[in-house]
Protein backbone atom coordinates (compact mmCIF):
# COMPACT_ATOMS: atom_id res chain seq x y z
CA UNK A 1 0.00 0.00 0.00
CA UNK A 2 1.33 3.27 -1.17
CA UNK A 3 1.59 6.07 1.83
CA UNK A 4 0.26 9.09 0.44
CA UNK A 5 0.13 12.78 1.62
CA UNK A 6 -3.06 14.29 2.99
CA UNK A 7 -1.86 16.91 0.34
CA UNK A 8 -2.75 14.37 -2.26
CA UNK A 9 -5.64 13.44 -1.04
CA UNK A 10 -6.97 16.55 -1.02
CA UNK A 11 -6.12 17.79 -4.58
CA UNK A 12 -7.55 13.72 -5.87
CA UNK A 13 -10.50 14.11 -3.84
CA UNK A 14 -11.25 18.02 -4.38
CA UNK A 15 -9.45 18.32 -7.84
CA UNK A 16 -8.88 22.54 -8.62
CA UNK A 17 -9.20 23.62 -12.05
CA UNK A 18 -10.55 20.88 -13.72
CA UNK A 19 -12.51 21.43 -17.11
CA UNK A 20 -11.99 23.24 -20.59
CA UNK A 21 -11.37 26.74 -21.32
CA UNK A 22 -13.04 28.58 -24.15
CA UNK A 23 -10.86 29.25 -26.82
CA UNK A 24 -7.40 28.89 -24.63
CA UNK A 25 -4.28 30.37 -25.32
CA UNK A 26 -2.57 27.82 -25.00
CA UNK A 27 -3.01 23.73 -25.32
CA UNK A 28 -0.43 21.26 -23.61
CA UNK A 29 -1.53 17.19 -24.69
CA UNK A 30 0.69 14.22 -23.38
CA UNK A 31 0.75 10.82 -22.81
CA UNK A 32 -1.89 8.46 -24.01
CA UNK A 33 -4.98 6.53 -23.43
CA UNK A 34 -3.56 3.19 -24.27
CA UNK A 35 -0.41 3.92 -21.84
CA UNK A 36 -2.84 4.37 -19.09
CA UNK A 37 -2.48 8.34 -18.12
CA UNK A 38 -3.41 11.51 -20.15
CA UNK A 39 -3.27 15.05 -19.93
CA UNK A 40 -4.57 18.03 -21.69
CA UNK A 41 -3.53 21.47 -19.77
CA UNK A 42 -5.00 24.70 -21.17
CA UNK A 43 -4.29 28.22 -20.52
CA UNK A 44 -5.25 31.87 -20.33
CA UNK A 45 -2.65 34.61 -20.61
CA UNK A 46 -3.41 38.44 -20.14
CA UNK A 47 -1.37 40.98 -22.44
CA UNK A 48 1.68 40.45 -20.09
CA UNK A 49 2.06 36.84 -20.18
CA UNK A 50 0.67 36.40 -16.92
CA UNK A 51 -1.43 33.20 -16.56
CA UNK A 52 -4.80 34.66 -15.55
CA UNK A 53 -6.97 31.17 -15.98
CA UNK A 54 -5.62 27.54 -16.31
CA UNK A 55 -7.92 24.29 -16.55
CA UNK A 56 -7.16 20.84 -16.96
CA UNK A 57 -8.77 16.99 -18.01
CA UNK A 58 -6.80 14.22 -17.51
CA UNK A 59 -7.08 10.26 -17.73
CA UNK A 60 -5.37 8.71 -14.79
CA UNK A 61 -4.67 7.93 -11.51
CA UNK A 62 -5.16 9.48 -8.08
CA UNK A 63 -1.50 10.63 -8.47
CA UNK A 64 -2.27 11.97 -11.98
CA UNK A 65 -5.00 13.86 -10.80
CA UNK A 66 -3.68 15.06 -7.87
CA UNK A 67 -0.41 16.08 -9.50
CA UNK A 68 -2.48 17.66 -12.43
CA UNK A 69 -4.22 19.96 -9.85
CA UNK A 70 -1.53 20.99 -8.09
CA UNK A 71 0.26 22.33 -10.92
CA UNK A 72 -2.21 24.36 -12.01
CA UNK A 73 -2.43 26.16 -8.71
CA UNK A 74 1.39 26.56 -8.90
CA UNK A 75 1.18 28.57 -12.16
CA UNK A 76 -2.04 30.78 -11.75
CA UNK A 77 -1.00 33.95 -11.55
CA UNK A 78 2.83 33.23 -13.21
CA UNK A 79 4.40 35.04 -15.25
CA UNK A 80 5.42 32.14 -18.48
CA UNK A 81 8.75 32.61 -17.98
CA UNK A 82 8.14 32.09 -14.24
CA UNK A 83 6.06 29.00 -14.87
CA UNK A 84 8.56 27.33 -17.45
CA UNK A 85 10.63 27.45 -14.50
CA UNK A 86 8.29 24.59 -12.40
CA UNK A 87 10.09 20.83 -12.43
CA UNK A 88 8.75 17.54 -11.69
CA UNK A 89 10.16 17.65 -7.91
CA UNK A 90 8.70 20.78 -7.71
CA UNK A 91 5.19 19.37 -8.05
CA UNK A 92 6.27 16.36 -6.43
CA UNK A 93 7.14 19.20 -2.89
CA UNK A 94 4.14 21.00 -3.18
CA UNK A 95 1.88 17.96 -2.96
CA UNK A 96 4.43 16.69 0.28
CA UNK A 97 6.33 13.84 -1.98
CA UNK A 98 4.54 11.18 -3.90
CA UNK A 99 5.61 7.75 -3.55
CA UNK A 100 8.64 6.91 -5.74
CA UNK A 101 6.19 4.30 -7.73
CA UNK A 102 4.18 7.39 -9.13
CA UNK A 103 6.90 10.17 -9.55
CA UNK A 104 5.58 9.74 -13.79
CA UNK A 105 2.57 11.32 -12.70
CA UNK A 106 4.65 14.51 -12.03
CA UNK A 107 7.05 14.47 -14.81
CA UNK A 108 3.40 14.05 -16.83
CA UNK A 109 2.71 17.58 -15.63
CA UNK A 110 5.80 19.21 -16.72
CA UNK A 111 5.68 17.39 -19.72
CA UNK A 112 2.24 18.99 -20.30
CA UNK A 113 3.26 22.52 -19.14
CA UNK A 114 6.47 22.58 -21.61
CA UNK A 115 4.06 21.45 -24.40
CA UNK A 116 0.98 24.36 -23.28
CA UNK A 117 4.55 26.99 -23.51
CA UNK A 118 5.90 25.39 -26.43
CA UNK A 119 1.93 26.11 -28.32
CA UNK A 120 1.55 29.60 -27.26
CA UNK A 121 5.00 30.33 -28.46
CA UNK A 122 4.84 28.59 -31.80
CA UNK A 123 7.45 26.67 -31.15
CA UNK A 124 7.77 22.96 -32.18
CA UNK A 125 8.74 20.70 -29.55
CA UNK A 126 11.65 18.89 -30.55
CA UNK A 127 12.93 16.10 -27.58
CA UNK A 128 15.82 14.17 -28.85
CA UNK A 129 14.44 12.22 -25.55
CA UNK A 130 11.48 10.97 -27.67
CA UNK A 131 13.34 9.95 -30.84
CA UNK A 132 15.65 7.02 -30.92
CA UNK A 133 15.00 3.11 -30.23
CA UNK A 134 11.94 1.74 -28.67
CA UNK A 135 13.08 0.13 -25.46
CA UNK A 136 10.03 -0.68 -23.93
CA UNK A 137 7.47 -1.64 -25.92
CA UNK A 138 4.49 -2.12 -23.28
CA UNK A 139 4.78 2.31 -22.93
CA UNK A 140 6.80 3.21 -26.15
CA UNK A 141 9.79 4.45 -23.94
CA UNK A 142 12.66 5.25 -26.08
CA UNK A 143 16.39 4.37 -24.99
CA UNK A 144 17.19 8.11 -24.96
CA UNK A 145 14.23 9.36 -23.21
CA UNK A 146 15.85 6.34 -20.49
CA UNK A 147 18.69 8.29 -20.16
CA UNK A 148 17.27 11.46 -19.89
CA UNK A 149 15.07 10.25 -16.52
CA UNK A 150 18.79 8.50 -14.85
CA UNK A 151 20.83 12.02 -15.67
CA UNK A 152 18.35 13.90 -14.66
CA UNK A 153 16.87 12.18 -11.04
CA UNK A 154 20.00 10.01 -10.93
CA UNK A 155 18.47 7.01 -10.59
CA UNK A 156 20.22 3.55 -10.33
CA UNK A 157 18.03 0.88 -10.70
CA UNK A 158 15.38 -0.12 -13.33
CA UNK A 159 12.75 0.37 -10.38
CA UNK A 160 13.31 3.95 -10.44
CA UNK A 161 13.46 3.86 -14.34
CA UNK A 162 9.64 2.66 -13.98
CA UNK A 163 8.90 4.92 -11.44
CA UNK A 164 9.68 8.16 -13.46
CA UNK A 165 8.87 7.09 -17.07
CA UNK A 166 6.83 3.89 -16.70
CA UNK A 167 9.32 1.91 -18.83
CA UNK A 168 9.84 -1.76 -17.92
CA UNK A 169 6.33 -1.41 -16.07
CA UNK A 170 4.61 -4.16 -18.30
CA UNK A 171 6.00 -7.60 -19.53
CA UNK A 172 9.51 -7.10 -17.78
CA UNK A 173 11.44 -8.45 -20.90
CA UNK A 174 13.31 -4.92 -21.66
CA UNK A 175 14.66 -4.85 -18.00
CA UNK A 176 18.34 -6.04 -19.47
CA UNK A 177 18.27 -3.21 -21.72
CA UNK A 178 17.28 -0.53 -19.32
CA UNK A 179 20.26 -1.79 -16.96
CA UNK A 180 22.28 -1.69 -19.39
CA UNK A 181 21.56 2.26 -20.46
CA UNK A 182 21.75 2.60 -16.63
CA UNK A 183 25.16 1.74 -16.51
CA UNK A 184 26.46 3.16 -20.05
CA UNK A 185 24.83 6.79 -18.96
CA UNK A 186 27.41 6.40 -15.29
CA UNK A 187 29.87 5.49 -16.98
CA UNK A 188 29.92 8.34 -19.20
CA UNK A 189 29.49 10.19 -16.41
CA UNK A 190 32.22 8.95 -14.63
CA UNK A 191 34.36 9.26 -17.85
CA UNK A 192 33.23 13.34 -18.05
CA UNK A 193 34.14 13.72 -14.54
CA UNK A 194 37.29 12.43 -14.94
CA UNK A 195 38.18 14.68 -17.95
CA UNK A 196 36.63 17.55 -15.82
CA UNK A 197 39.05 16.65 -13.31
CA UNK A 198 42.15 16.30 -15.52
CA UNK A 199 41.45 19.89 -16.68
CA UNK A 200 40.59 22.04 -13.71
CA UNK A 201 43.11 21.20 -10.35
CA UNK A 202 41.01 20.81 -7.19
CA UNK A 203 41.87 23.05 -4.70
CA UNK A 204 42.61 21.16 -1.95
CA UNK A 205 40.05 21.72 1.21
CA UNK A 206 41.45 21.70 5.00
CA UNK A 207 38.79 19.57 6.97
CA UNK A 208 38.20 23.27 8.86
CA UNK A 209 37.28 24.54 5.47
CA UNK A 210 35.22 21.61 4.44
CA UNK A 211 33.27 21.65 7.19
CA UNK A 212 33.09 25.67 7.32
CA UNK A 213 31.79 25.48 3.52
CA UNK A 214 29.19 22.76 4.13
CA UNK A 215 28.04 24.47 7.23
CA UNK A 216 27.40 27.82 4.82
CA UNK A 217 25.80 25.80 2.33
CA UNK A 218 22.86 24.29 4.42
CA UNK A 219 22.16 27.87 6.25
CA UNK A 220 22.30 30.06 3.14
CA UNK A 221 21.13 27.66 0.28
CA UNK A 222 19.78 24.43 1.56
CA UNK A 223 17.52 25.36 4.94
CA UNK A 224 15.48 28.30 3.63
CA UNK A 225 14.34 26.24 1.12
CA UNK A 226 13.42 23.43 3.20
CA UNK A 227 11.82 26.10 6.03
CA UNK A 228 9.78 27.64 3.50
CA UNK A 229 7.50 24.31 3.58
CA UNK A 230 7.97 23.78 6.98
CA UNK A 231 10.79 21.71 6.84
CA UNK A 232 14.25 21.39 8.37
CA UNK A 233 17.59 19.90 8.51
CA UNK A 234 20.35 19.56 10.87
CA UNK A 235 24.24 19.20 9.97
CA UNK A 236 24.90 15.96 12.11
CA UNK A 237 28.59 15.13 11.42
CA UNK A 238 31.38 15.13 8.33
CA UNK A 239 33.03 11.88 8.16
CA UNK A 240 35.63 12.87 5.13
CA UNK A 241 33.47 13.38 2.01
CA UNK A 242 30.57 11.61 4.12
CA UNK A 243 28.00 14.24 5.05
CA UNK A 244 25.18 13.03 7.85
CA UNK A 245 22.30 14.79 8.01
CA UNK A 246 19.08 14.52 9.78
CA UNK A 247 15.73 15.96 8.71
CA UNK A 248 13.54 17.77 11.15
CA UNK A 249 9.85 19.33 10.39
CA UNK A 250 7.51 18.38 7.94
CA UNK A 251 10.90 16.92 6.05
CA UNK A 252 11.00 13.93 8.78
CA UNK A 253 7.39 12.48 7.23
CA UNK A 254 7.51 13.44 3.66
CA UNK A 255 7.54 10.26 1.26
CA UNK A 256 10.07 12.52 -0.87
CA UNK A 257 12.52 13.08 1.44
CA UNK A 258 14.76 10.62 -0.50
CA UNK A 259 14.14 13.09 -3.46
CA UNK A 260 15.16 16.14 -1.75
CA UNK A 261 18.10 14.63 -0.23
CA UNK A 262 19.95 13.68 -3.28
CA UNK A 263 18.41 16.11 -5.93
CA UNK A 264 18.68 19.06 -3.56
CA UNK A 265 20.45 18.72 -0.61
CA UNK A 266 23.64 16.43 -2.08
CA UNK A 267 23.71 18.51 -5.49
CA UNK A 268 24.10 21.88 -3.80
CA UNK A 269 26.45 20.76 -1.24
CA UNK A 270 28.72 19.42 -4.02
CA UNK A 271 27.75 22.79 -6.32
CA UNK A 272 29.23 25.14 -3.54
CA UNK A 273 31.74 22.54 -1.79
CA UNK A 274 33.19 19.59 -3.65
CA UNK A 275 31.63 17.49 -5.81
CA UNK A 276 32.87 14.11 -4.19
CA UNK A 277 30.66 14.79 -1.06
CA UNK A 278 28.52 12.22 -0.08
CA UNK A 279 24.88 12.64 1.98
CA UNK A 280 23.25 10.40 3.91
CA UNK A 281 20.54 10.35 6.61
CA UNK A 282 21.12 9.08 9.72
CA UNK A 283 18.55 9.34 12.72
CA UNK A 284 18.54 11.59 15.39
Amino acid sequence: MWDYSEKVKEHFLHPRNVGEIENPDAVGEVGSLACGDALKLMLKLDKSNRIIDVKFKTFGCGSAIASASALTEMIKGKLLDEAAQITDNDIANYLDGLPEQKMHCSVMGREALEAAIANYRGQKIIKPVDEGTIVCKCFGVTDNKIAHEVREHKLTTIEQVTNYCKAGGGCRSCHPQIQAIIDEVWQKEKEKAMIGRAKKPIKKLTNIQKMKLIQETVEKNIRPTLQSDGGDIELIDVDGDRVMVSFRGSCVECPGSKITLKSTIEAKLREFVTDTLIVEEVNS
